[in-house]
């Protein structure tokens, strides 16, 4: 079969949910609908988080890059998804693959990173409540921002750079849009060797930021049960759930996604995964962090010239 990288005029035909016909209309209007509702949420979040003076603080500050984050993911995968859906188009060209793998993995990488952040804002704000802000100087907020960019585009650069330097045979990819493992089972040789070096670039880029994450969580929840009063563990713990949530969805769909071997990897199963975090997690993550959050209700009530908050 003929090689697919090396000419850039080569491309891949997305099969998408093609093999669900009677169900493409479904899906894009429940996409639709979802990216809509993704659009206006973490819109509102980011024009909330640099309005109002009372949510400049590192919990929102870090937010706000949550939320810029999930608008520039589903940005790169949800267009041409609905494109794919309408049947206009289900091509992609071989560079705009390489650039979609890239920015991806990059975002990935980068919310990664940047979920132990706001971990760390947690377990300062639980644990060390008397030097909180102390803690978390601007300073240091603005560097584990600039250290999760910096993380993910280099991982992204790794992880890229290695899966296209295979030699790629057939045109056709069984995903909607240029996922890591379909690409490796499109490898022309044995990828054990490469399998091998992203299998560290990703324990590095997601099992150590996880295992930073849960040792926070197992530091915050000894202090929660050390608070004797339960309002008192109620309002602990409700300053940490959101962000468990966030957590628990994000790595869960990622694990089960990229680490396990390329063998074992379902192309029909994960088109569903990769629809849940690319479509249904960006839309989740302002309602879980804003459903119950009065800081938030009330920088709407302000913002919208209302003066005070709704009773």
């Amino acid at each position: 079969m003929e090689s697919l990288n090396t000419s850039s005029e080569d491309g891949f035909l997305l099969l998408g949910f093609s093999d669900w016909p009677h169900l493409e209309p479904v899906f894009f209007v429940f996409i639709s609908v979802l990216y809509s509702l993704t659009l206006f949420g973490n819109t509102v979040i980011i024009i909330l988080s640099r309005l109002d003076v009372r949510l400049h603080t590192p919990m929102y500050y870090f937010l706000f890059h949550l939320s810029f984050l999930d608008l520039c993911y589903t940005a790169s995968t949800v267009p041409q998804l609905l494109v794919n859906l309408s049947g206009l188009d289900r091509t992609i060209s071989f560079a705009r693959c390489v650039a979609q793998l890239f920015i991806l993995l990059s975002l990935g990488g980068t919310d990664c990173v940047l979920l132990v952040a706001m971990a760390i804002d947690r377990y300062a704000a639980v644990c060390r409540p008397l030097h909180y802000t102390t803690i978390m100087h601007p300073l240091l907020c603005r560097a584990l921002v600039i250290f999760s960019w910096v993380g993910g585009l280099l991982n992204s650069l790794i992880q890229t750079s290695l899966v296209m330097a295979m030699p790629l045979c057939g045109h056709q990819l069984n995903h909607f849009f240029c996922e890591l493992p379909v690409l490796l089972k499109l490898a022309c040789e044995d990828t054990g060797g490469i399998e091998s070096n992203l299998f560290v670039a990703l324990v590095i880029i997601l099992v150590c930021p996880l295992v930073l994450i849960l040792g926070s969580y197992a530091h915050i929840a000894r202090a929660v049960l050390n608070i004797k009063s339960m309002a008192g563990r109620r309002k602990a713990f409700g300053t940490c759930a959101s962000h468990l949530i966030v957590v628990t969805l994000f790595y869960g769909s990622a694990i089960s996604t990229y680490l396990q071997p390329v063998h074992r990897y379902s192309e029909g199963e994960g088109k569903f995964v990769a629809l849940f975090y690319t479509v249904v997690t960006p839309m989740l993550n302002p309602l879980i962090y804003t459903l119950r959050n009065k800081d938030v209700k009330g920088a709407l009530w302000r913002v919208l010239g209302r003066g005070t908050d709704p009773r």
